[in-house]
């Protein structure tokens, strides 16, 4: 008995090789530092028409290399001062999970060739299960190059508003649906009206294909192919017409980034310590000199990156004093990234403190860092990941996570505040807006990679923006720094490896947006319907009787 495979015939393999691999690259350019955003969905589309009607090791195996030309370059600066192991690591266990979509694209295939017009949605479906499964797997999860980073310029980004990074791509993934279903139809098209050869018949296909019409004319005989391109194009441009603030509806205060920078990039910029701390103090009092002269105003708030202080101030007093010389000059509370030793022995924690003038640190508004980075700030199976390589012990101490979310309460401003790599999951960004965030900050080092990383996730933060409808900043010791309105609108952003300080008045702003209230609902929804799906192909494969091809 022949075993049973997709109706109608796939993409040759010479064809669909170099399909998958222009996805990834395709994909890959629709990020900063490049941000051709309309590739995302040309990416999605050529993927989605490789693995088409193919066998599920055939579909994983081009899912495959669209993950490795995809996630190998996104996450090059990994490898810049740790060696080529965990770069190949991780850009290869990210490259699995599209080898998965690759083979859930080839397993539903007899859905979309039955009803057509359900291989855009089926598209979209699946890449959001996938990135749902990708977010949270293993370890926590690793959400980088999710389609939805890639849209920070793009009219699709206003979508975050109603349902967050899921709705986003689930719309770049129903756009990429849409052209491949116009390209495929437009094909098939061509290829049913071109002359057949003289020794054989037309090539059977399957019921995407349907059947031609002698009588049918032109404009109906490709009404398949247009009406789908013009749906994606309008779908496209239909998000311009979602409302988002442009500003906050709230009270103003003046906040300052100071981005102190580092002696030197690179690993070793932690034996650098004091020099970073003074860094920064250095310039929080050389502002604190230009407000004096009447050349700038008096900040309310004042925000320093992650590891802006990697000597313990609360132990070490004199981190803690000129901290707080720093603070009582520009005489303006602190928000102070800074490496405290505990609650354990061999433990740290990554944390933001408020460092207030005349009183020093407020340790009830301290915030630590819920979401360490796995195999970069504690090492999950130690021993098992020393056979893979010896640098691991690089990371003597183990960060431990914080419990609550970072809800600062700076005064002039409720804060919600997230570190570095956090910015990327939906749910610890979230939990600062519920808890009554006013005004989103991310503080960041970007140290041990490159300008290419920092505006991976500038991007984040402008969606972070106007999902939740307010206004944003971003600080880090080496840049990108800058802030972002509630419409994704990025202003004073500054250079990479350089040291400045940019002052902003910002609007605060109280209200929540849908996709605040509806929170995981929406991806719930969606990924439940992709499970939906392949349960759906796998009823239709065994009621269907397919023919080899």
């Amino acid at each position: 008995m022949p075993r049973p495979v997709v109706p109608g015939r796939p993409l040759p393999l010479r064809v669909a090789v170099p399909l998958a691999v222009a996805a990834g690259l395709a994909l890959l350019v629709a990020f900063p530092p490049y941000g051709v955003w309309p590739l995302a969905p040309v990416g999605v589309a050529l993927l989605a028409a490789a693995a088409h009607r193919r066998r599920l090791r055939a579909g994983a195996g081009l899912g495959f290399l669209t993950g490795v030309a995809f996630f190998a370059p996104l996450l090059a600066w990994t490898n810049l001062h740790t060696g080529y192991l965990p770069w190949v690591l991780l850009s290869l266990l990210q490259a699995g999970y599209l080898a998965l979509l690759g083979a859930a694209t080839a397993w539903v295939s007899p859905l979309a060739d039955r009803a057509r017009w359900a291989w855009p949605a089926l598209t979209g479906l699946l890449w959001v299960g996938q990135e749902a499964l990708r977010d949270r797997t293993p370890f926590g999860g690793f959400p980088w190059g999710r389609l939805a980073f890639s849209q920070d310029t793009s009219p699709l980004l206003r979508l975050a508003a109603l349902g967050g990074a899921p709705l986003v791509t689930f719309a770049v993934a129903l756009v990429g649906g849409l052209l491949v279903t116009a390209v495929w139809r437009g094909w098939v098209t061509a290829q049913r009206h071109a002359p057949p050869p003289s020794d054989a018949a037309a090539s059977p296909d399957g019921p995407l294909d349907g059947p031609s019409h002698a009588g049918a004319t032109g404009a109906r005989r490709w009404t398949p192919v247009v009406v789908p391109a013009v749906v994606a194009v309008a779908l496209t441009a239909g998000g311009l017409l979602v409302p988002v603030a442009t500003a906050g509806s709230g009270a103003g205060v003046t906040v300052a980034i100071v981005q102190g920078n580092v002696p030197r990039l690179g690993l070793d910029f932690n034996a650098q310590r004091q020099a970073v701390l003074n860094n920064h103090v250095d310039a929080t009092i050389e502002l604190a000199g230009r407000v004096a002269a009447g050349q700038q105003r008096r900040p309310d708030l004042v925000v320093w990156p992650e590891n802006s202080s990697d000597i313990d101030p609360l132990r070490n007093p004199t981190a803690g004093a000129r901290i707080s010389q720093a603070a009582d000059t520009i005489g303006a509370p602190i928000l102070v990234g800074a490496v405290l030793l505990g609650p354990g022995a061999g433990q740290v924690r990554n944390a933001g403190i408020l460092w207030r003038p005349g009183t020093g640190p407020d340790l009830d508004q301290l915030y630590t860092k819920r979401h360490p980075v796995p195999f970069a700030e504690y090492v999950p199976l130690r021993d098992v990941a020393r056979m893979v390589s010896d640098q691991v012990d690089l990371i003597r101490n183990d960060f431990v996570p914080g419990s609550t979310p970072g809800v600062v309460r700076a005064g002039p401003a409720v804060l919600g505040d997230v570190i570095c790599f956090e910015v990327a999951y939906d749910e610890v960004v979230r939990d600062t807006v519920t808890g009554g965030a006013q005004l989103l900050v991310v503080q960041t080092n970007n140290a041990t990679f490159n300008v290419a990383e920092a505006r991976q996730q500038m991007a984040m933060v402008r969606l972070r923006a106007v999902e939740h409808g307010r206004p944003a900043l971003m600080a880090s010791t080496v840049g990108v720094s800058g802030f972002v309105a509630p419409d994704g609108r990025v202003s004073d952003a500054t250079g990479f490896n350089t040291r400045e300080v940019v002052v902003r008045q910002l609007r605060l702003d109280d209200g929540r947006t849908l996709a605040t209230r509806l929170g995981w609902w929406p991806e719930v929804a969606l990924a439940a319907l992709a499970a939906a799906a392949l349960v759906g192909a796998a009823v239709l494969r065994r009621r269907q009787r397919v023919r080899p091809g």
